[in-house]
């Protein structure tokens, strides 16, 4: 049993106090970005999983805002999103959606496996992995592919071509990886293939989606990945997203 829980067997006041601080944190939760972003909506993935609600603030980066103040106060890199939960202010999606999955551990879909040093290393490795080997080509392509043409920009096939190459090394590891486990890093679905997701969301709607398709295993992955509720949810955020900041 673990600790919390047993001292709150022992100590019922305890944990109406754990409880209480909780939800203070939920309510003052502010996620500063656009719904748009992939790195953004990887954040706002981990809050549906976890049911958390967040408060949005719109960083509009065709202005610039996220290159100037007041945003440059919360993170001098100028980039989104920023997320506050009181006194603590994090950037870095990943760091973010490890911070809430560690925080609410207890709470909605598992996506921590710390059960013991290996497995809490492997999982590590495999968000490691994601975010050096998968990202750059991935997150190239995306630009390429969908967001340049958002902005009346010519998509540069060369690029697209070499990130494509790149890609594909990556995606031969993963189906083999695949042969091994459901998910990348275990059976269950963990932060792991959630920090895929909106990049490869963005590409299934590129000519890169055969890459994924052409992979057995990948292709059964992705299908399970991008079929979930809370990811579903996630992609119908940008509606959700101003109306919430309108109230």
């Amino acid at each position: 049993m673990d600790c919390l829980k047993m001292l709150s067997k022992i100590f019922p006041s305890l944990n109406r106090k754990r409880q209480a601080e909780i939800n203070k944190l939920v309510a003052g939760y502010k996620v500063h970005g656009h719904p748009l972003s992939t790195n953004t909506t990887r954040v706002l993935a981990v809050l549906i999983e976890k049911e958390l609600s967040y408060e949005p603030v719109t960083v509009d980066l065709q202005k610039g805002e996220h290159k100037r103040e007041p945003f440059l106060s919360l993170n001098p890199f100028g980039q989104i999103p920023v997320f506050e939960d009181g006194n603590v202010k994090l950037c870095e999606s990943r760091a973010i959606t490890q911070y809430i999955a560690y925080v609410h551990s207890s709470r909605g879909t598992q996506l921590l496996n710390l059960r013991s040093h290996e497995t809490m290393a492997t999982l590590t490795m495999w968000m490691e992995i994601e975010a050096h080997q998968f990202d750059p080509p991935a997150s190239k392509l995306t630009w390429e592919q969908v967001i340049k043409p958002l902005y009346g920009l010519q998509t540069d096939q060369t690029v697209v071509k070499e990130n494509e190459a790149n890609l594909e090394k990556v995606l031969n590891v993963y189906e083999k990886q695949l042969e091994k486990s459901v998910f990348l890093a275990s059976d269950s679905f963990t932060l792991v293939d959630l920090h895929h997701l909106p990049n490869i969301q963005y590409l299934l709607g590129t000519p890169t989606k055969r890459l994924f398709e052409n992979r057995p295993k990948v292709r059964k992955w992705v299908k399970d990945i991008t079929s979930r509720e809370a990811w579903k949810m996630a992609c119908d955020q940008e509606k959700s997203w101003f109306d919430k900041q309108n109230k």
